[in-house]
């Protein structure tokens, strides 16, 4: 095939080929698509034919060279009716989207704006080479704005990086525009998005519609008028009229003073034209002669608003009395709604397609694409009158629950993988779910709570991950038993550790097992509380403040006790677990004795999230004890266990993002950087923790620095930052990137910035910096001091300081204090350097420095050139150049690569 020829693929292929440009496995697609690998080959097997390729590499190659057409602006409406008029209007907004970054269209509803920005953006969108999207922000609550916003442009969050900022890296990409339509109802969530967006990104123009300014520094509007008497506003109700009636005919006089009364507002002139056919234009003005007589006064903004609520009553008066009872009835989707949904609240009426469609013809209901239909807002807030001051309202509502309960129920079931829309279908009815649950009469019943879980899994599922927590909590409060409340809690706390936030994990599992306790479920509250010790053993810098070691030691009796079957696998692993975690008092120290015995537990269930879960602890024992090589070979395991996760419940969350930022450190600690670098990017790629995660960022960049990628490291130091300062709990255990951070400037000569980062690695360890970097910041202090010739005995004494067995990194530090001991010419050089080798055998990295300083200590050439072979075997292109520099002969070469590396 040649290549630039267009190739018609459907939205999943298109997923499924970008998956393949990011070089994932099949499985890896099928976890990020909540796809099954089945569907996965079958799609590849379709682009394979459509792209006439042979292989996936191949297809990942067509993928780099994919690119949107230009100027596309996705959820951007199709025009099914003529435009009228606005060229003042147009030419003027099209013109200030060339300079200012955010533009308004202002008017009343009813006035056209919807239309207008369909138009405008339409003929600005060549201006905008990246696209960008189109929101009817009409169905959207409060505070869910962003994840409007994210659902038209196909993205998603991730730990450590909020919905806005996702919004802002795919705008971000180049010139793209955002058209946020009816944004009054929602004006100060709409401002902080756009002031945060516009802030973060500057490539992003956005257009807004709203009956009142967005109010924010920048923002230029463009008011928006009744069409103009004499020409367009006669041409509109012509032009509709004839949609209802082709032969309808009317004298020029009096289609003008329809207009005339009508006030040129588009809205009510459709109205009123969708009658023609059946009234005529002399029996129109006869009829608006009638439900105009109460207006008086002026005829300013108010009189035009009470001119369209005439006409939307003289509209429904016409009614018959079953299309009267669906338009009501309708009201109560925010969104749009399909005709199943119409019967789930209209299931008394009969022909209601036939209804549906009348109400259509009537410019009452609109159908934005096929299957799919909706009530305007103006429209749709005069039938929600209706409903709420008739005899039916709660019973209506009570119906639009059990519809929306359905329904997310039904997309539940598209989870299993073998239905690959649930998605789509989401992102059409989430604002309806979300309604729903909020209007549900308060208290505890089946319908709303089964609603409430269900939107949890669908937003966990659609990775909108902030929100999750929060609609666990409120199915808990919404659940007819205590026992149903304890599994709520329980997921609710698992949502939150898959955001890091295991100070509110924990506090969920206790509350979970009070409500285990009071359902007399003795191993449920057993398993939570077991589970509450082992999060604050293994995971102590997610808490502001440490829980106390003999909290989490009356927490593991109450677990033991409450146990009502201690033989069950289940709660006998969770017990051995908690035991391995909170019996000494040191966090983060599992006991030795007791690991054999959790891990064995462990396999018995069979479950791979809580086998991963106890290897970790085999794994933590091994790097405790100098022994990195068995802790790498530990962690490796733990990683072989993610393919058999689920990926749309919250359950397995807090051991998939542990077994990525493990695996990662683990290889760091053993000195494998390739294994290290592959994990790292392997959950950069995982659409549960994405690349810019703090478990990411803070894999990736120590082993981009130790492999010498220098200027990978720095590019990726802004966004490491970010999250540190945005992290809603503690991030101790990031300090060892951020440290890593400062090396790379110090290798870099930069010595301010490499002061900066060092400082402010000391602060985001805080209090936990003997835990987690004081080993990684003797290191970087000692290789720094290498490079840049400086003899300092102080760092060397750093570097051999006992560090407690949770610093995993004492080997570097010994290598490279070591290696700074010979470069100063010290007198105990030869005895560090013999200190450092017991270190040195279990880390690959230490092990090729020890041979550099061996070398240099020795005068050793030979030496020196093992020392080359080493650092090639575990691909530390930087430290391969320094060492060349050192050898006769070669230090020429050694130059050139170290001034290409720093070029890259």
């Amino acid at each position: 095939m040649t290549h630039g020829q267009p190739v018609d693929v459907s939205k999943r292929e298109a997923e499924v080929l970008a998956a393949l440009g990011a070089r994932l496995s099949n499985a890896q697609i099928a976890g990020r698509l909540h796809i099954s690998v089945r569907t996965v080959e079958s799609h590849i097997s379709s682009l394979l034919r459509k792209y006439g390729v042979a292989d996936r590499w191949a297809l990942a190659d067509e993928a780099e060279r994919r690119t949107p057409p230009p100027g596309h602006l996705s959820g951007l409406p199709s025009a099914r009716t003529a435009f009228f008029g606005r060229e003042a209007e147009t030419d003027l907004a099209v013109g200030l989207l060339g300079d200012a970054r955010l533009v308004t269209l202002q008017g009343a509803g009813g006035i056209g704006k919807t239309r207008l920005a369909a138009v405008v953006a339409e003929a600005a969108a060549p201006s905008f080479p990246l696209g960008g999207a189109f929101v009817d922000l009409v169905p959207v609550r409060d505070g869910f704005v962003a994840q409007a916003v994210a659902s038209a442009l196909g993205v998603t969050e991730r730990p450590g990086q909020s919905l806005d900022d996702a919004v802002a890296q795919r705008l971000g990409r180049g010139r793209s525009l955002l058209v946020l339509d009816n944004c009054e109802h929602l004006v100060d969530d709409v401002a902080g998005f756009l002031e945060r967006l516009l802030s973060a990104c500057g490539t992003v123009t956005v257009l807004t519609t709203s009956r009142e300014r967005i109010g924010i520094p920048g923002e230029r509007t463009v008011p928006i008028p009744p069409l103009p008497l004499g020409s367009d506003a006669e041409g509109l109700f012509l032009d509709r009229a004839a949609a209802s009636d082709p032969g309808f005919a009317a004298a020029r006089a009096d289609v003008s003073e329809l207009c005339r009364r009508l006030d040129g507002m588009p809205l009510a002139i459709e109205l009123a034209a969708a009658r023609g056919a059946s009234l005529g234009a002399t029996g129109l003005l006869s009829a608006l002669d009638d439900v105009l007589l109460l207006l008086t006064g002026g005829r300013g903004a108010v009189e035009r608003h009470r001119s369209l609520r005439a006409v939307l009553g003289w509209s429904h008066d016409l009614l018959t009395e079953d299309e009267q009872a669906l338009f009501r009835r309708l009201s109560v989707f925010v969104g749009g709604f399909d005709l199943a949904a119409a019967g789930a609240v209209a299931p008394d009426l009969p022909h209601r397609a036939d209804l549906l469609g009348r109400l259509v013809d009537k410019s009452l209901v609109v159908r934005p694409a096929e299957g799919r239909w909706r009530l305007l807002e103006t429209i749709r807030a005069f039938a929600a009158e209706k409903l709420e001051t008739g005899p039916e309202a709660a019973a209506i509502r009570d119906r639009y629950l059990r519809w929306a309960a359905a329904t997310a129920a039904d997309l539940e079931r598209g989870l299993d993988g073998e239905r690959d829309d649930w998605r789509d279908g989401f992102d059409l009815v989430a604002d309806d779910l979300r309604s729903a649950l909020a209007g549900a009469p308060p208290g505890r019943a089946a319908v709303p709570h089964r609603l409430a879980r269900s939107l949890a899994h669908l937003t966990y599922a659609r990775r909108f991950l902030h929100e999750v927590p929060g609609h666990y909590e409120e199915a808990a409060r919404r659940a007819p038993t205590p026992g149903e409340a304890a599994a709520d809690l329980r997921d609710a706390s698992d949502a939150a550790h898959a955001l890091i936030n295991t100070g509110r994990a924990f506090e969920l599992l206790l509350a979970s097992a009070e409500r285990a306790r009071a359902a007399g479920d003795g191993d449920a509250e057993a398993i939570a509380l077991a589970f509450a010790v082992a999060t604050a053993g293994r995971h102590p810098s997610g808490f502001e403040k440490e829980i106390p070691h003999g909290r989490l030691r009356e927490l593991l009796d109450a677990a033991a006790t409450a146990a009502g079957d201690s033989a069950d696998p289940f709660v006998a692993a969770h017990l051995a677990a908690a035991r391995v975690w909170g019996s000494r008092e040191e966090k983060v120290s599992p006991e030795p004795s007791l690991i054999g015995d959790a891990v064995a537990a462990a396999r018995a269930t069979g479950d791979p999230v809580l086998i991963a879960a106890a290897l970790d602890a085999s794994a933590g024992a091994g790097l405790a004890a100098g022994r990195f090589g068995e802790a790498h070979r530990i962690a490796a395991e733990r990683v072989g266990l993610l393919a058999a996760m689920p990926r749309d419940v919250p359950y397995p969350a807090p051991e998939i993002t542990d077994v990525f930022h493990m695996g990662a450190s683990c290889a760091v600690a053993a000195g494998d950087l390739p294994a290290a670098l592959s994990t790292a990017r392997l959950a950069g790629a995982d659409d549960l923790i994405g690349d810019r995660s703090p478990v990411a960022l803070s894999t990736l960049v120590p082993a981009l620095v130790l492999t010498g990628d220098l200027r990978g490291a720095l590019r990726r130091a802004p966004a490491l930052w970010e999250v540190c300062e945005q992290a809603g709990s503690p991030l101790a255990w990031v300090s060892p990137a951020v440290a890593a951070v400062a090396l790379a400037y110090g290798l870099s000569g930069d010595d301010d910035r490499f002061r900066m980062w060092r400082a402010r690695a000391e602060r985001v360890a805080g209090g936990a910096g003997s835990r987690y970097l004081a080993s990684f910041a003797a290191f970087v202090d000692a290789r720094t001091a290498v490079h840049a010739g400086r003899a300092d005995e102080r760092l060397v004494e750093a570097a051999f300081a006992e560090f407690p067995p949770q610093d995993w990194y004492r080997a570097y530090a010994r290598a490279a204090g070591a290696e700074l001991a010979v470069a100063a010419g010290l007198p105990d050089a030869a005895g560090r350097l013999a200190a450092a080798t017991a270190s040195g055998n279990e880390n690959d990295w230490a092990a090729a420095c020890l041979a550099r300083a061996a070398g240099r200590l020795h005068g050793d050439e030979d030496e020196l050139s093992a020392a080359v072979e080493a650092w090639e075997r575990i691909d530390a292109r930087f430290e391969r150049a320094c060492t060349l520099v050192l050898i006769r002969g070669r230090a020429d070469e050694g130059r050139k690569e170290l001034a290409a590396l720093r070029a890259r």
